[in-house]
């Protein structure tokens, strides 16, 4: 099953770093944020990625295209009087991906459309490039396939950001205290597995996948939740790229779900 990662937007909350490059392309432990996401579902055993690209979309295809260069030892000989290379210890993952220019300003939606052609007429994966979680995708896709709906996504208790307020009537504060888990509402996380004929229900380049599409299946009982109480952490702003720096760097990243 091929896994589609929404890969163009142009990060304006994290702009101090999506200015030079995509927010996927953002890096934690040297390595994109887009690449710990792969790893996450290749863990799983899910390899061949179709990337919907935007925003200096080129970033991402020069990854790639010299990846061998980012994961192995590379020798460079000119002795024959041409360009050889050799690659050593090659680490690289047996990936196939696909990155696809979907347009500067197409929405969220329209980018899964434009790549339909690439996605073919079977089930996929379908996430965002910017966050992060330990996740049990076997068991996501177990569960969608359990139900029969179109679409599984991934739902997630992301509690509120700030102290919690109990105000009566007159304005009077009869409680304050720290927010907890209990607080927010179940979010969207992404990591969703959807049938191919959600793709009918997009328009095209200005259709937000989060509007019209997902309220539009949800109202005809085709949209289930697979709810996951582990870890998520989404990366908007520097300081939650710091947080996730912090959790790497101690070795307590709790997405790593893969083996060195």
């Amino acid at each position: 099953m091929k896994v589609v990662l929404l890969a163009g937007g142009f990060g304006t909350r994290i702009s101090e770093e999506s200015q030079f490059k995509p927010k996927p392309m953002v890096e934690l432990g040297g390595m994109p944020i887009l690449w710990h996401i792969m790893k996450i579902y290749s863990a799983h055993g899910f390899n061949e990625f179709i990337i919907c690209a935007g925003y200096k979309q080129h970033v991402i295809k020069e990854y790639f295209a010299d990846y061998f260069l980012h994961t192995s030892d590379i020798t460079y000989d000119f002795t024959k009087g041409t360009n050889e290379v050799i690659v050593h210890h090659n680490t690289s993952e047996r990936w196939k991906v696909t990155v696809v220019d979907t347009g500067l300003n197409t929405m969220t939606g329209g980018r899964v459309k434009r790549v339909k052609e690439y996605i073919g007429n079977e089930p996929f994966m379908l996430t965002y490039g910017d966050g992060v979680s330990d996740i049990n995708i076997s068991e996501l896709m177990k569960y969608h396939q359990s139900h029969g709906k179109m679409i599984t996504m991934s739902a997630y208790n992301a509690g509120q950001r700030f102290g919690v307020l109990d105000i009566d009537a007159n304005g009077k504060i009869n409680e304050f205290r720290e927010k907890t888990q209990g607080d927010g509402n179940m979010i969207n996380i992404g990591f969703m597995v959807c049938q191919p004929e959600f793709i009918d229900y997009i328009d095209g380049d200005d259709t937000v996948l989060e509007k019209s599409p997902l309220e539009t299946v949800a109202k005809l009982g085709q949209l289930m939740a697979y709810k996951h109480s582990g870890f998520w952490q989404c990366m908007d702003t520097v300081r939650e790229k710091e947080t996730l720096e912090k959790m790497w760097a101690a070795g307590q990243a709790p997405w790593k779900v893969w083996a060195d």
